[in-house]
């Protein structure tokens, strides 16, 4: 039905009988999804965050099955193996968030077409947390959803955010929005990063991990954000913060050591959903899903009740 699409095994850690794909978005990208179809308790979407890809998600794809689920994970255009638009590969890039839920429409016909299991649920990291929200908004047929650590906010130093909104826009509208935002550069988080004081886990073993994915398939890496992202990003969190949380019951976890994205406008946020709950986790970083085995276990348990109560 579909094209096979490459997955690497080799790294990804992930349960044995998944497949990968390459499917064809109604704008023309090609993007790619990866599917481990066996559960009897419904579908999970697995949403990743910037710069992440199929393979760094195995591990989850193996807690939700030995939970009874099947998942379907994509690489969002832009970054992992789908297409990316600038000239500079490693630049992670987009025009305008609506973009990705193109990527969406495209993956959730793919469930479909591949017959996998319902209901589905949602599952989003970081970015994958503003896109998952923006398709709640616009009405993604999911029972209940899990946030990691969303991008309901960056962090920025209030000072800098006109700034940075001014100097996008200049850098854009000359048409310079594929250069990186200042301070990045197309070497990857991972690939030039010690442990020591790194802002994703505290989970060494995980983190020496993601950096041999990128070391056995350099394909899979991606720098920083261009100045288009920032931009596009920037105008989604503002947007995403007015409107209202809807009505899909939900579970947020974030670390209180989260030093990527704006823990106040998750917090926020949080205290006006009505049918959903956050879940602080003492010592924890960005990478919930990443993070000890405690920490990981408790999400995963406590994501499973919450789905196993909305089937």
């Amino acid at each position: 039905m579909y094209e096979s699409a490459p997955l690497y095994d080799d790294v990804a850690d992930a349960p044995k009988g998944g497949a990968a794909y390459w499917l064809n978005t109604t704008d023309g990208v090609r993007i790619r999804v990866a599917a481990w179809p066996d559960g009897d308790k419904g579908t999970v979407l697995l949403f990743p965050g910037r710069t992440e890809y199929i393979e760094k998600y195995g591990p989850a794809a193996g807690e939700l099955a030995a939970r009874g689920y099947a998942c379907l994970v994509i690489d969002w255009r832009g970054q992992g193996l789908s297409d990316r638009a600038c000239k500079n590969h490693m630049a992670g890039h987009i025009g305008d968030f609506d973009e990705f839920q193109r990527d969406i429409d495209t993956m959730v016909d793919a469930a479909q077409a591949l017959d996998l299991p319902r209901p589905y649920y949602l599952v989003s990291h970081s970015m994958g947390g503003a896109i998952g929200l923006r398709a709640l908004q616009n009405g993604l047929e999911v029972n209940a959803a899990f946030f990691s650590a969303p991008m309901w906010g960056i962090l920025i130093a209030p000072v800098m955010k006109p700034i940075a909104a001014a100097l996008t826009t200049v850098f854009t509208g000359v048409g310079m929005g594929c250069a990186f935002a200042p301070g990045t550069n197309e070497k990857s988080y991972v690939s030039t990063n010690p442990f020591y004081d790194n802002m994703l886990t505290t989970n060494e073993d995980i983190f020496n991990w993601l950096a041999e994915q990128e070391r056995s398939h350099p394909d899979l890496k991606l720098g920083g954000p261009s100045m288009a992202w920032v931009k596009a990003a920037l105008k989604e969190c503002h947007a995403l913060a007015k409107m209202p949380p809807p009505q899909t019951p939900a579970l947020t976890f974030l670390g209180r050591n989260e030093r990527i994205v704006d823990s106040n406008a998750v917090t926020s946020y949080m205290q006006n959903w009505t049918s959903g709950e956050l879940v602080m986790i003492d010592g924890a970083q960005h990478e919930i899903l990443m993070e000890t085995p405690q920490t990981m276990q408790q999400a995963y348990d406590t994501m499973d009740a919450l789905f196993s109560q909305h089937r």
